[in-house]
């Protein structure tokens, strides 16, 4: 045994040294090599560790914390503030798990998972036992527990939201002494996955566009977690597509339906509060940075579409002004039409700790420019974690402690995806331009909507869109001020612009 140089943590090398090179579930081998910073390992086989963190960030974080980085220093302190960090977490599984209706008891499952997210990266950095067995205690009285997963259709937002944040979880303390690997993975390919599966085929029964984009981007997030968890490249390659082409809200020119001059896009949930849609940004870049991390470049893909969504959500939660065209889409089993012709400023300028990773890649990792991210990054730093935001359960829907994590220093050149893979889509190496910048991956709007503020979007009457899913032609939309290009890329892309459409 010896001493962390991070405080009193007592240390096993052996530990940290088996959680250096580890192997996955199918039993293939994990190269656990680096080469320009970035993780290394066979096409074949996903990076392990690999979901939101890898090897080479952990590297990264203990030597800034060795360094006495004040900024990570500072997150550093906000996750060892934080209760469920402690070593003395005990879990209290259960068998059935509730989320909505009668019986609710869904905040015993996510107190715990946030517990052995936060005791897995105490190990992970400093090497100290206590806080590896906690994690993996807690992490094995699920697996050893919990059967069921129920409630109206807020199960499937426990379904998305804990499955991926487990799913996380394990994936840190993969490989630890005593930790039941497979047994977890049971449990997520049983419990959790069957109802990620059930609401991306199905939405329930509804109408398309009856679910808001955080519904699909967690369920996503979800997939595509426990697809690297558990060896299972079907899985990840599902969760990829449909992040490029899926029917539902969530998909990225779902969520991101508009694109205005000024590098701005339009985020789905924008007309309906801030809180949700600041969770769907949160949700939104933990899919790009697992993806990152396995080689997959979806931060980058339609021209940086995400960093515009993203930009538009942090500029008005700054309190400055946005764009908004007239929002609607169908509602229901039968696709009933609603609409939405302002910006929301229900829950305007609430605090959630999304924003660190968002501007670590974008910023520091690709140098790009950011503003509005970077602003709001900077108002949320020192970013906490699950605990520090509230008992409800919008306070655990992210894992936070980005200013520990994420904050790296900015790149000489632009990164490329953590693994040794090839990206599969393109990534702009330019910051999103203004309308005498647009290209034509920006030129295209979508067919029923109209290009100018005060405008319409139709999403409504969607409802034959459910078990499709958008082919090569899936339209993606940007507004311009001065003018509305059409271009279609293959084939003919069909616009036109509805007069009187305004506020109606």
């Amino acid at each position: 045994m010896r001493r962390s140089s991070f405080g009193n943590a007592t240390v096993d090398r052996r530990q940290v040294l088996r959680a250096a090179g580890l192997v996955g579930l199918s039993g293939l081998a994990v190269v656990g090599g680096v080469a320009g910073g970035a993780a290394v390992a066979d096409a074949a086989a996903f990076v392990h560790p690999g979901l939101l963190h890898t090897a080479a960030d952990f590297d990264r974080i203990r030597r800034k914390l060795a360094a006495k980085d004040p900024t990570v220093t500072a997150g550093w302190g906000r996750l060892t503030a934080n209760g469920r960090s402690s070593e003395n977490w005990r879990a209290r599984p259960l068998a059935t798990v509730v989320r909505g209706g009668d019986g609710q008891n869904y905040p015993q499952l996510y107190f715990d998972v946030h517990a052995a997210y936060q005791n897995a990266l105490r190990w992970r950095i400093t090497g100290d036992v206590a806080h590896g067995n906690a994690a993996r205690d807690i992490l094995n009285a699920w697996s050893a527990t919990m059967t069921t997963l129920t409630g109206n259709a807020d199960r499937f937002l426990a379904a998305g939201i804990y499955g991926y944040q487990l799913a996380n979880a394990a994936e840190i303390v993969r490989g630890y002494d005593g930790f039941d690997a497979g047994r977890m993975r049971d449990l997520l390919m049983r419990v959790f996955y069957p109802l990620n599966d059930q609401f991306l085929t199905s939405h329930n029964g509804a109408c398309i566009t009856n679910y808001w984009a955080n519904w699909d981007l967690c369920t996503v997030a979800s997939v595509m977690a426990i697809g690297v968890f558990a060896d299972d490249r079907s899985l990840f390659d599902r969760a990829v597509e449909y992040f490029k082409n899926g029917p539902g809200n969530g998909s990225i020119r779902k969520a991101v339906p508009l694109r205005y001059p000024g590098g701005l896009g339009q985020w789905q949930e924008s007309g309906r509060d801030q809180g949700h849609t600041v969770m769907g940004v949160g949700l939104m870049a933990t899919i790009c940075e697992m993806a990152w991390n396995q080689g997959v470049d979806l931060y980058g893909y339609d021209d940086n579409r995400f960093l515009a969504g993203a930009e538009y959500v942090a500029r008005y939660n700054l309190g400055l002004d946005v764009p908004f065209t007239t929002f609607r889409w169908g509602t229901g089993q039968n696709c009933a039409g609603r609409e939405q012709t302002v910006v929301s400023a229900g829950s305007r300028g609430q605090l959630r700790p999304v924003w660190e990773m968002v501007y670590n890649h974008y910023v520091q990792r690709r140098g790009l420019a950011a503003p509005n991210v970077a602003a709001m990054a900077a108002q949320v730093r020192v970013e906490g974690g699950g605990g520090d935001y509230g008992s409800a359960s919008g306070g655990y829907d992210q894992l936070g402690f980005g200013t520990l994590l994420y904050t790296r220093d900015r790149a000489a050149a632009a990164s490329t995806p953590a693994s040794g893979a090839a990206p599969s889509v393109r990534a702009s190496a330019a910051p999103s331009r203004g309308v005498a910048g647009l290209s034509s991956a920006d030129a295209i709007i979508p067919e029923d909507s109209t290009g100018a503020n005060g405008g319409e979007l139709d999403l409504a009457g969607q409802q034959g869109a459910g078990r499709g899913g958008l082919g090569a032609g899936a339209t993606a939309g940007v507004v311009g001020a001065a003018a509305l290009v059409a271009v279609a890329a293959g084939g003919a892309l069909v616009w036109r612009r509805r007069r009187g459409a305004g506020n109606s």
